[in-house]
């Protein structure tokens, strides 16, 4: 017996195969949105978290910006007080330096020359006085800039000579002189003398 099928089964098959790809059509589209959507989520919370960290860490640099300010303001009250302590040192320190001058004065001035005045302006010292010789001038310079732990940098200014009456019928040739000395702070005394040290054993 022979069966034939008078269906239209094109049609049919048409039909089943345009659904299929209706159901699957919508089928990715449901899937695609499903994804975007999940992805976009995503997306929003990964933001979400990068925007907080942003406002920590931009809390945190207002923070670090105020203490670096404060430690600004610290350095600054370290170096005024600084400042001030050696301000302090130099003063006490300062106190015996016309004992040192007067003991340098004492232990440089060679036979022959007796000093008239002695004038401190700040660190610089003038020495006026009178000598039998040029030479004698010559020799204080030399003990004060080799000798002297607490004067340095001596200096002629003027040396003048002029006639001295020891008596009515008797004068002598003497010579003015005016010398100019630096006179060192206690911190930097024991410096010179190291360096006299040195210069005198090379």
């Amino acid at each position: 017996m022979i069966l034939i099928n008078l269906l239209p089964h094109r049609e049919l098959a048409r039909k089943r195969a345009r659904q299929a790809f209706n159901a699957s059509l919508g089928a990715s589209v449901l899937l695609g949105a499903l994804i975007a959507g999940c992805v976009y989520l995503w997306y929003q919370h990964e933001i979400g978290n990068q925007q907080d960290r942003n406002a920590f860490l931009t809390t945190e640099i207002k923070k670090l910006d105020d203490e670096i300010k404060e430690i600004a303001s610290l350095q600054d009250e370290i170096a005024a007080l600084r400042a001030r302590q050696q301000a302090v040192e130099d003063l006490q320190a300062d106190r015996n330096l016309p004992v040192h001058l007067l003991n340098e004065s004492v232990l440089q001035l060679p036979d022959g020359i007796y000093l008239k005045g002695i004038k401190q302006e700040n660190q610089n010292v003038l020495l006026t006085g009178v000598a039998q010789s040029n030479e004698r001038v010559s020799e204080l310079l030399r003990n004060l800039s080799r000798n002297s732990h607490w004067v340095s940098r001596p200096e002629l200014i003027e040396i003048v000579a002029t006639n001295l009456a020891l008596s009515p019928r008797e004068q002598r040739r003497v010579y003015n002189f005016t010398v100019r000395v630096q006179l060192q702070r206690a911190s930097d005394a024991p410096k010179a003398a190291s360096a006299a040290e040195r210069a005198t054993s090379s």
